[in-house]
């Protein structure tokens, strides 16, 4: 394969959600980056994939990335994956993207799975214009953050663990109001795969009465 660096998505759930191409790459090139090799190794066994592995997450990418640039540069063609969906949404793989433009590295990202865009698209919420926020501050900058968002007019996509749905709900009927629109999904692709659409305050209390499971998107509909 040409030497360069390829940007694999993998599925956020169902593994039919693979694309041909995406096996083909990860067959073909010298080395796959994986953000954890326990849980890509799985994907690599069902898909008959037998290229080396190494690891390539947040805490070590910053001391890597030298390295799989010179690499590249001497021949080989690496490819990057995450955990699950597109590399660097929400996920590594920026540092290392960029590296490689400042590099003059050629880059290929591939099309596939990302957990906001099926969220968005059922949502039922205005799709021409939207803002993709991801995970929000835990502690520092997060009410600034819900200031500035207060006034966004277009619609909002956020990522949530589901220990702090609840605490992330609370805080938008503070912040934007209990009568905004939201919808929220979970378990995208899964067999348990569910989406709850409503105001703020309704879907709220729904998560508040049942205990969130699974990981979720929340698309925000923006302010009138």
């Amino acid at each position: 394969m040409e030497s360069k660096l390829y940007l694999v998505p993998t599925p956020i759930g169902n593994l039919d959600d693979m694309t041909f191409r995406a096996v083909k790459v990860l067959k073909e090139v010298d080395l796959i980056l994986a953000e954890d090799t326990r849980t890509s190794g799985k994907l690599l066994k069902h898909f008959e994939i037998a290229t080396h592995m190494h690891s390539h997450h947040m805490h070590n990418e910053h001391k890597t990335v030298a390295n799989i640039v010179q690499r590249i540069k001497n021949g080989e063609a690496i490819a990057l994956i995450s955990d699950a969906g597109t590399p660097a949404i929400s996920d590594p793989g920026f540092l290392l993207t960029r590296a490689c433009i400042e590099s003059d590295i050629k880059i290929e990202c591939l099309p596939g799975a990302t957990a906001f865009v099926p969220a968005l698209v059922n949502s039922g919420l205005p799709n021409d214009k939207f803002v993709f926020e991801g995970f929000l501050p835990v502690k520092k900058g997060r009410q600034t953050r819900f200031l500035f968002l207060a006034e966004e007019t277009r619609t909002i996509i956020f990522y949530e663990s589901p220990h702090k749905l609840v605490k992330t709900l609370t805080n938008f009927v503070e912040y934007f109001g209990a009568d905004r629109p939201v919808s929220v999904s979970r378990e995208l692709t899964k067999l348990y795969e569910e989406t709850i659409r409503g105001t703020v305050a309704e879907v709220l209390e729904h998560f508040t009465k049942k205990d969130p499971k699974g990981e979720f998107v929340i698309v925000l509909g923006g302010k009138k």
